[in-house]
């Protein structure tokens, strides 16, 4: 039953799915990681809202590239028969283990506006706490309004 009424049924609630996880989560992941590579203060954070509609365009691209990749490994380690939470949260571990690992190199590119070896040298360093930071809001705050917003539009149209 959950399945049916928390997830997208059609590519319009899909669409409407991923447009709030996806504004939700740039407006508070890159933020979150601008301040904590240049300091928390009031410049760093207006400094990152002039890049967000690139990173928000990078964000949508690879959730759509790693969509069905996550989907694919996630039926590997959960069962069939294993609960709605269950798959909810491996298959957001899934997507954003794939997804911080590629915006960890290129969300820095979009930042600095030059591509270097700079995010690729410093990899280790950042993408531990970029995994920790992006797996938190998604798990804490997009994903559960996201799917609650779809459970309202589900319950209104029945």
């Amino acid at each position: 039953m959950k399945f049916y009424m928390y997830l997208p049924r059609n590519k319009k609630e899909f669409g409407l799915f991923m447009a709030i996880i996806s504004i939700i989560s740039v407006n508070i992941i890159a933020p979150l990681i601008t301040s904590f590579e240049m300091g928390f203060g009031l410049h760093t954070w207006a400094s990152t809202f002039a890049i967000l509609p690139m990173i928000w365009l990078a964000v949508i691209a690879l959730v759509l590239l790693t969509y069905q990749p996550a989907g694919w490994l996630t039926s590997k380690l959960v069962a069939k028969t294993d609960s709605f939470n269950a798959h909810t949260i491996v298959n957001i571990m899934c997507t954003v283990l794939m997804m911080s690992v590629i915006l960890t190199v290129v969300g820095t590119w979009i930042g600095q506006r030059q591509i270097s070896m700079e995010p690729i040298q410093n990899f280790f360093y950042r993408w531990p706490r970029n995994f920790a930071i992006s797996l938190g809001v998604e798990m804490l705050i997009a994903q559960p309004i996201a799917r609650q917003i779809l459970y309202l539009v589900h319950t209104v149209r029945a």
